[in-house]
């Protein structure tokens, strides 16, 4: 299908802009991605042969929406690399390296950048080499001048650049994030690559199905009068909601303040920001033990007043309660493996975002109105660490 097919009445200008092609051509990224990781299969499962079984540790590290990536990724590559693996934002290894860089413990540092020009991403990087005595690099990046990709280190390193539609040219990371994620999925099972190609060829079927079916009843939702919007996620789908809640806290400029958490989590005091200005979004698992946990909540959120508007973003269609919107993938029973459902789940919050920051008279592109955030951070100043 066209991607003009997907402009909703009245949007205007905001139809032209990166940011909207870049949303709606996520899913033939996602098979660009598959392809990319197929042909650089040999010397992707070399590098792992000769730093995995060395690492003792496996740090997942990235700036602010790159970051969130290894929040979806942490339980698939401990469970497929057999490796103990951790979520470190940039942001805090270059504050705090000693807290998480051990001289002596031979770590593998896998850091995600869209640009790879942020400060803290190359900050961390020679900070890690110069601190730990034996340290890897896997790097994953969209732009290949970018500083990252251009990184020269002694040590056993590999750059993956991605295709040129993951370079995202708004402000919004979009394709940039859902490639990044779909590559860290891929690269944790090389060793079944070639069986996941349905895998991926569902994703891709899927993404099309959200913006062919959803698109016009998520334009109506982001007409609403909401002034804060709470997303929910469990395991990996637990990144898609911290990455949902930022699409569309910096593509609205602040004005619709976000939150995210667990469903566990939130019942512990967050739960009381949810009030009846609050778009309510569940991120709902397919795996049958964390729906038990999952449904507790939803069930426990009947009683009273409830939010102003309940989207439910799931595999096949929600039967427990009935939220104002479903949006479901399939009615065929588990379909896709849960890792790559937080692949394809971004998308309702991207699109939400995009329709309400043109609601607000934003240019998605650059919807930061004081220019107080960009696409490559700016003024961070880094020290040299003694």
């Amino acid at each position: 299908m066209e991607i003009s097919a997907f402009i909703e009445p009245g949007l205007g200008k905001a139809g032209n802009s990166f940011t909207f092609s870049e949303i709606f051509g996520q899913p033939e990224l996602w098979n660009q991605t598959f392809a990319k990781i197929v042909s650089e299969k040999k010397p992707l499962q070399e590098f792992l042969n000769r730093t995995i079984p060395l690492a003792a540790r496996v740090i997942l590290t990235g700036a602010g929406t790159s970051a969130f990536i290894g929040l979806s990724l942490k339980g698939s590559w401990t469970r497929n690399l057999h490796q103990g693996t951790q979520v470190i934002p940039t942001t805090d290894l270059v504050t705090h390296p000693l807290d998480y860089i051990s001289p002596d413990v031979p770590l593998l540092l896998v850091s995600f950048a869209r640009s790879g020009n942020s400060p803290e991403s190359v900050a961390a990087v020679k900070l890690a080499d110069s601190l730990c005595k034996t340290c890897f690099h896997l790097i994953i990046t969209c732009d290949p001048s970018g500083e990252l990709a251009r990184y020269q280190s002694n040590s056993l390193k590999y750059v993956l650049v991605l295709p040129p539609q993951s370079n995202d040219k708004g402000l919004a990371m979009t394709g940039s994030y859902s490639a990044m994620l779909l590559s860290g999925l891929l690269i944790s099972r090389l060793h079944e690559l070639e069986s996941l190609e349905r895998q991926v060829q569902k994703l891709s079927k899927f993404g099309n199905r959200i913006f062919s079916t959803y698109c016009k009843a998520i334009h109506e939702v982001s007409l609403l009068n909401f002034k804060r919007a709470v997303f929910l996620g469990s395991g990996p789908l637990f990144g898609t909601a911290t990455e949902s809640h930022l699409k569309l806290q910096e593509l609205t400029d602040g004005q619709i303040v976000c939150k995210n958490d667990s469903f566990l989590g939130i019942r512990h005091g967050p739960k009381a920001v949810i009030d009846e200005n609050t778009l309510l979004v569940y991120i709902l698992s397919s795996n049958s033990y964390v729906r038990k946990y999952e449904e507790d909540f939803l069930k426990s959120l009947q009683k009273g007043p409830g939010p102003l508007y309940i989207i439910a973003i799931s595999e096949n269609p929600v039967s427990c309660i009935s939220p104002d919107l479903n949006i479901y993938l399939t009615d065929e029973i588990k379909s896709l493996d849960e890792d790559f459902l937080a692949v394809c789940f971004i998308l309702p919050a991207q699109l939400l975002g995009f329709y309400k920051s043109d609601n607000l008279g934003l240019d998605p592109d650059s919807p930061s109105v004081s220019g107080a955030i960009s696409r490559v951070v700016e003024g961070v100043k880094i020290y040299k660490y003694e």
